[in-house]
């Protein structure tokens, strides 16, 4: 959504070199097929919001800018995996779940583990 005083403007995407759009498309299509990788768990968290065509553009954005930090920076491109957004916001995670539960009608606890190390 791109809005400026109230006044709705378009959320196009722009012309650009269509080669390039098609590898980012196939490349997007290739990583949202694989269920434990941060691409098709951020796939599918935008498509239950927006729809799958603009989630698969969404990949396909988040792939140019990590090959573009990939060329820039001189790294190795690292996967963030499919817990990430867990891990960034537990709480959050945790609402989830007992949201979740509850429609089910079931009550849950969490206990916090104790590690051993």
């Amino acid at each position: 959504m791109n809005e400026s005083a109230g006044v709705a403007k378009a959320g196009h995407t722009r012309d650009g070199n269509g080669n390039l759009k098609r590898v980012l498309g196939v490349a997007a299509m290739a990583a949202i097929k694989q269920k434990d990788a941060y691409y098709g768990v951020y796939y599918r968290r935008v498509a239950a919001r927006r729809g799958r065509q603009r989630a698969l553009v969404a990949v396909m954005h988040k792939l140019a800018i990590a090959v573009w930090h990939v060329l820039h920076n001189k790294v190795e491109h690292k996967d963030l995996g499919a817990d990430y957004f867990a891990k960034r916001d537990p709480a959050r995670a945790m609402r989830r779940m007992v949201r979740e539960a509850n429609a089910l009608g079931m009550t849950v606890r969490f206990d916090p583990v104790s590690s051993v190390a």
